[in-house]
């Protein structure tokens, strides 16, 4: 497949859905003076190239009593768990996010719990992992950037 070309519009419409993707396209083509249909074909290709991947929803967890973050390094007995011990996590819906690493841990991990008392329970399950050597977590006093714009930008600067 060929490299599928952004121009200013395409940058434009991202914009405005990277805020809101609910935003109907009507409202985005209003403020870009364009007609709807356009904005549905050019989001349709960007679709169809790979470019946009569904749309997500952004939860306060906060609001939802979820407001406790800590981060959980693991490491693994033998790197040859690795799928295993990571089909295990995607088994606790408290662990939000998982990657495999390189460097110091196998796997790092995102915990999202009520407080402290509940983040323990999360990271014994994880340390309950056959195959799991042990945890060491980070507890997050607060998410100060959180940014998904300013990375859009620099990708586009770049372009």
């Amino acid at each position: 497949m060929a490299k599928f070309k952004l121009d200013e519009i395409d940058h434009q419409i991202l914009d405005m859905l990277i805020d809101n993707t609910r935003v109907p396209f009507t409202d985005i083509a209003k403020k870009l003076l364009i007609s709807a249909g356009t904005v549905h074909v050019r989001v349709k290709k960007m679709e169809d190239a790979g470019i946009i991947k569904g749309s997500s929803l952004t939860l306060d967890y906060k609001k939802l009593g979820y407001s406790f973050i800590a981060y959980v390094g693991v490491f693994l007995q033998n790197t040859s768990q690795t799928k295993f011990v990571l089909e295990r996590i995607n088994e606790i819906p408290h662990v939000t996010v998982a990657h495999i690493t390189t460097g110091k841990f196998n796997i790092f991990c995102k915990i999202r719990a009520k407080d402290t008392s509940h983040a323990k329970e999360v990271i014994f399950k994880l340390d309950d992992i056959d195959g799991v050597y042990r945890t060491e977590t980070m507890i997050s006093l607060e998410e100060s950037i959180n940014d998904k714009k300013r990375l859009m930008h620099s990708i586009f600067n770049e372009l």
